[in-house]
């Protein structure tokens, strides 16, 4: 039977790390950094209207030569975010990153956040998955 995203979601946690779309860019980075995070969720009230990645402000703050501290989020954030359910599998999941290059994936059910699916998540639930139990 094949992982779900909901089994992964068990696993890891189901911790939604977001921001408001005008919170300054550099709020965004401070939260990212103290959470140890690589991307943070965009919400109005409890509704994904976007995401934040390292990425995004690599892009569309430092090389456009923008100011974290007075750049919105709204004005960076990718607002056409690629989601999943919790009952997609783990190889759908890795399916979309690998067709639209992203790392990070959000988890909703009606456009509410439910968590989000790191590449690195993915990675290590495979690996995990390709590990025989001890004794067998």
């Amino acid at each position: 039977m094949d992982r779900t995203v909901d089994d992964l979601l068990d696993a890891k946690g189901r911790d939604v790390v977001w921001i408001e779309p005008l919170a300054s860019v550099y709020e965004a980075l401070e939260k990212m950094n103290a959470e140890n995070i690589g991307a943070l969720l965009v919400q109005i009230e409890d509704y994904l209207v976007g995401i934040l990645s390292e990425r995004d402000y690599v892009r569309k703050v430092i090389l456009s030569r923008n100011v974290a501290e007075t750049t919105k989020v709204s004005e960076v954030m990718t607002t056409e975010v690629v989601t999943v359910t919790r009952d997609d599998t783990l190889e759908h999941c890795l399916q979309l990153m690998k067709t639209h290059g992203i790392r990070h994936l959000p988890v909703v059910e009606e456009g509410r956040p439910l968590g989000i699916l790191s590449l690195k998540d993915l990675f290590l639930a495979s690996m995990a998955a390709d590990t025989p139990a001890p004794g067998a």
